[in-house]
């Protein structure tokens, strides 16, 4: 069976956004708040936390911020789609249409947190594992809900030797964000983009 190159590019996405929800959602309710599991040695943690804010867990003013943001995801979504089928309509290449597919598919696999996870679970605590659709219903309205995120590589965990200016014997951790499936999407995406097909973007400004 042939699939055209718009049908393949909507199943990548479905696939990677299929991939970040599981994730998502078998940390979301099997860990606690700050439960973290050692995958390889303590460099590789999976590290369930939650944040209100934008990717690696930057935070974002507040009530009104969160807000503001998830509504400015959206029309960031509606532009990226919308410059999607540009692209395929001018057959752009592979490379450039799986580039943006990655990022899309991050801000897709963001928002659907911060709309839905609200409303369709119970909050996690540090004691306790959230419950999906809970009798007493979720933890807060559409467009509210919580980023989880889970990837830790604290690949440097040190205490900054005392002759350092500034920093000296403080406590120094890299890489020290802690993010999700999503956001790797979007930097893979962004990063693949500037380092290979910026001829492409070049020529077609």
């Amino acid at each position: 069976m042939h699939l055209s190159k718009g049908k393949k590019i909507a199943l990548l996405i479905t696939a990677l956004l299929i991939v970040d929800q599981i994730i998502k959602i078998i940390i979301k309710t099997n860990m606690a708040l700050g439960e973290s599991i050692s995958v390889a040695g303590d460099w590789f943690q999976i590290y369930f936390i939650e944040n209100n804010g934008m990717a690696f867990g930057m935070q974002f003013g507040g009530w009104m911020g969160k807000l503001v943001l998830s509504s400015l995801r959206l029309v960031l979504i509606g532009f990226i789609i919308y410059y999607l089928w540009k692209l395929l309509r001018k057959n752009a290449p592979n490379g450039v249409l799986i580039g943006i597919s990655l990022v899309l598919v991050g801000a897709i696999g963001n928002i659907i947190d911060s709309v839905f996870y609200g409303v369709i679970f119970s909050a996690s605590t540090f004691t306790d594992v959230a419950q999906i659709f809970p009798s007493g219903g979720g933890y807060s309205p559409l467009l509210f809900g919580k980023v989880v995120d889970m990837f830790y590589f604290p690949l440097v965990d040190t205490v900054m030797p005392d002759w350092v200016p500034i920093w000296g014997g403080e406590r120094f951790i890299f890489f020290r964000p802690i993010f999700n499936f999503a956001d790797s999407c979007i930097t893979v995406g962004v990063f693949y983009l500037i380092l290979f097909q910026r001829r492409y973007f070049s020529k077609h400004a």
